[in-house]
């Protein structure tokens, strides 16, 4: 039987209603698939969004590019199978741009959030185009002519690109960025392209929750931030803290000894941090896992020492030995944030060190005076220390297993020591990083 308008008002009268439910079930499958409009649609996984930012005398200008199907709560018309109809996507495209870019991207200047930029141009490309590598070119596309009316291009595929402008007092302020597009996708990152008035270009890759991005820092700016990020790394670190427990728990009455113990240890870690970041170290891929085993050892045996014979004349040597391995661990922690360093990348280590000396000393402030508490009350203190130094020690043997269970993965051969310098970390990456 042919399924005619008269026909489903004649079943509907015949069943009073009953099957009106069932019908309407029923063509919903027809009525998504019918050409024309694209309906709402699932958050993309992975999507990767592209900023350039240029200040142009009165005015600063924002490209941006995004995947179309990252607007989720937009109807695209569409033609065909599901090609983008270009001739009839113009207001949809303006939206789009306004909604889910314009509204969730924030420029500072000198510390100063500026207004909503103005949406200046907006079009859909294809996702081979390269125009978005500088600020020249991709302006040029943005403003130039359409996609083809004829162009057969799938809908979810497809590129908006906008350009936005906003008035600002002066090229030469110190800009500030806070891309918060995290509701693009369910994993969002956003790659920033900032071209300064005197030719510098500075590279940027944010990852996840959106961060304020310090387009062209002073020394000051990257200074306090990689400050912060030392403390809080040092307190988010359970096994440096655990090291450091260790270190100091048999002398803990004896300043000097401290003194002498943590200092030796800051030293240590000095020189592989900073060492590190500037390429003189192993760019392979078992590097990082070996690291990570050796720093569960020496907690290991420190742990291991304080039962057996705890020695002050020995233990600042073996924290500066154990200090050196560390220091590469600390580095880690540097390799996806030494990009906001700018020109000022030793400035960033050196405040980078001052943070987790920072952070130390605030565990040192608390763990000694409440480790002196708990013994005044416990007249037995060296079977406490045993005690203690066993759970460690306990913990440490299980790190250890684990992380080198990872680290055997991987394979070492004779040439792999010292092979190519990592090209982000290392200087002259950075300087062809911010000025390529």
């Amino acid at each position: 039987m042919r399924l005619t308008a008269t026909g489903t008002e004649e079943v509907v009268r015949r069943t009073g209603g009953a099957l009106r439910p069932i019908i309407v079930l029923a063509c919903l499958p027809m009525v998504a698939a019918w050409p024309g409009t694209v309906s709402s649609h699932e958050i993309p996984s992975d999507v990767t969004v592209r900023i350039i930012v240029k200040p142009a005398g009165d005015r600063l200008e924002l490209l941006v590019r995004a995947p179309l199907e990252s607007m989720q709560d937009i109807t695209f018309p569409t033609t065909g199978p599901g090609y983008l109809d270009v001739e009839r996507a113009g207001q949809q495209l303006r939206d789009a741009a306004m909604r889910w870019l314009r509204n969730d991207i924030e420029l500072f200047a000198n510390g100063s959030r500026l207004p909503l930029p103005e949406l200046i141009a907006v079009r859909a490309s294809i996702p081979s185009d390269r125009s978005f590598t500088e600020h020249t070119l991709a302006r040029e596309h943005v403003l130039g002519a359409p996609l083809p009316a004829s162009i057969e291009l799938p809908w979810q595929q497809a590129l908006l690109d906008a350009l936005f402008e906003v008035p600002i007092e002066s090229e030469d302020s110190a800009f500030a960025l806070l891309p918060g597009l995290e509701r693009l996708g369910l994993a969002v990152t956003t790659v920033i392209r900032f071209e300064a008035p005197g030719g510098v270009t500075r590279m940027y890759q944010v990852e996840g929750e959106p961060e304020l991005v310090e387009l062209d820092p002073r020394w000051h700016q990257a200074a306090f931030r990689f400050v912060v990020q030392g403390f809080e790394h040092i307190l988010d670190g359970a096994d440096h803290l655990l090291f450091l427990f260790c270190l100091v728990l048999p002398f803990r009455q004896s300043l000097r000894s401290l003194v002498v113990i943590v200092t030796a240890f800051t030293v240590a870690h000095s020189v592989t941090l900073i060492g590190s970041a500037y390429g003189l170290a192993p760019d392979v891929l078992w590097f990082t896992p070996l690291i990570e085993t050796l720093i569960a050892a020496s907690i290991f045996y420190m742990a291991l020492e304080n039962i057996v014979a705890p020695n002050v004349r020995v233990r600042w040597a073996v924290a500066f030995g154990f200090g050196l391995v560390h220091g590469f661990g600390f580095s880690f922690a540097l390799r996806d944030t030494l990009q906001f360093a700018g020109d000022h990348v030793l400035t960033s280590l050196l405040s980078f060190n001052v943070g987790v000396e920072l952070g130390q000393l605030f565990v040192l402030l608390l763990i000694v005076p409440l480790l002196n508490l708990v013994f005044r009350y416990v007249r037995r203190e060296q079977l406490i220390t045993v005690v203690i130094s066993v759970i460690i020690a306990h913990t440490a043997w299980h790190w250890m297993g684990d992380r080198f269970t990872v680290l055997r993965q991987y394979p070492i051969g004779p040439g792999d020591l010292f092979s190519a310098v990592d090209p982000v970390t290392s200087e002259t990456g950075l300087r062809e990083a911010n000025h390529g």
